[in-house]
């Protein structure tokens, strides 16, 4: 199986030249792995307020058939194109500029703009991202364009808040993920294929809570429904009965013969995220080692005669690493007891701690073994 995140399709172009390809975006070497007990990331009830929206919804609101759901909602749920320039190689010209875009899907927070998505549906907007020059547009269900403003962006969590310089925005209500029940109604409204088919509905059931997926290395605990979630849908609303948002739509798993295994983010789980993302461009007190590192398998370690480990590539100077007397060439296996061979290993670590926190770092230097104190920076 492979869990794929729902960004649309990406079409791509040749400046000058006849070139044209058409294909759909995936993320390579995802690996899923579903578990229904637990979960990484913790819900709140708490109330949070974002300008123009009131995060914790009345109880008393009554239920609503679809039909009322997508006239209420529909409006709310914008379309996102990413716009980003590459080098394409050509046969006959060698390497030559290229434009691609890729779609997705948005909701409106607050009547002044702020938009919620997916990171992966804006990341190489994001001003840390390896591409520049990248611009996003917003289409709004009433036939509008603008263009749009990264504002944050937690690549962790996979959530993003964008700003569009327009007013009087219809707004989504938001509403609490932790009373949702397993079989309630789920409404699903976004962009399944890009702008084509923008604003579709689908509808089925609340089919999981608490699923713990890994892709990447992200981790996370995601809503399940059979409610048609399809590439253009990441970013887009997963609603109630009442029409409140309770989830971003983010992921599907693809296989063949597999249909009806959408996942969304919890909107409890997403909240403190965004107001954090308005109010400082990104999440506070997250965890940073400040390391470029190469998985060392045990393939590679009976190879080269390197042990199995995360190979130290660069050691950035403003990092906690750096503090800490990692150099270069280091094999980092053991951090704060626990053994480390993926990036993966490093992150389940990260997750137990904030910026600030010391743990022991253990390296191997040659013929040596050191343990190292490592206080954690924050990751901006």
């Amino acid at each position: 199986m492979s869990l794929v995140l729902v960004t649309s399709v990406i079409t791509s172009f040749v400046v000058g030249g006849a070139l044209y390809t058409s294909f759909s975006k995936q993320l390579s070497d995802v690996q899923n792995n579903i578990s229904s007990n637990g979960g990484l990331l913790q819900t709140s009830s708490a109330e949070n307020n974002i300008s123009g929206t009131n995060l914790v919804a009345s109880s008393n609101l009554r239920d609503l058939t679809v039909t009322e759901i997508a006239k209420k909602v529909g409006p709310s749920i914008v379309g996102i194109k990413m716009t980003f320039k590459t080098n394409t190689r050509n046969f006959f010209f060698g390497s030559m500029p290229s434009t691609s875009d890729a779609e997705g899907s948005g909701i409106i927070i607050s009547s002044d703009g702020y938009i919620m998505t997916n990171y992966h549906v804006v990341e190489y907007a994001d001003p840390n991202s390896n591409l520049k020059n990248t611009t996003l547009t917003v289409y709004l269900p009433d036939k509008r364009e603008a263009t749009a403003k990264f504002i944050g962006g937690d690549s962790d969590n996979d959530l993003a808040l964008i700003k569009i310089d327009l007013t009087n925005l219809p707004v989504a209500e938001l509403g609490d993920s932790s009373s949702v029940e397993v079989g309630d109604l789920a409404v699903a409204i976004g962009n399944p294929l890009g702008m084509e088919f923008a604003g579709s509905v689908t509808s089925g059931v609340i089919s999981a809570l608490n699923r713990q997926l890994k892709t990447g290395n992200m981790s996370l605990n995601l809503i399940q429904t059979d409610a048609a979630i399809n590439p253009g849908n990441s970013g887009g609303a997963l609603l109630n009965s009442k029409g409140q948002v309770i989830g971003i739509n983010s992921a599907k798993i693809s296989v063949s013969g597999v249909e009806g295994l959408g996942f969304a983010i919890p909107i409890n789980t997403a909240k403190p995220i965004i107001e954090q993302l308005k109010t400082y461009g990104y999440v506070k007190g997250k965890p940073l080692v400040g390391i470029t590192g190469q998985e060392v398998s045990q393939e590679i370690s009976e190879m080269y005669g390197i042990p199995v480990g995360i190979y130290v590539v660069e050691v950035p100077t403003d990092g906690a690493a750096y503090a800490a007397g990692i150099k270069k060439g280091d094999v980092l296996v053991k951090l704060d007891g626990k053994q480390i061979k993926t990036m993966s290993d490093i992150d389940a670590v990260k997750k137990l701690h904030k910026a600030g926190d010391t743990v022991d770092a253990v390296v191997i230097r040659g013929d040596k073994t050191l343990t190292l104190k490592l206080t954690f920076t924050e990751d901006r």
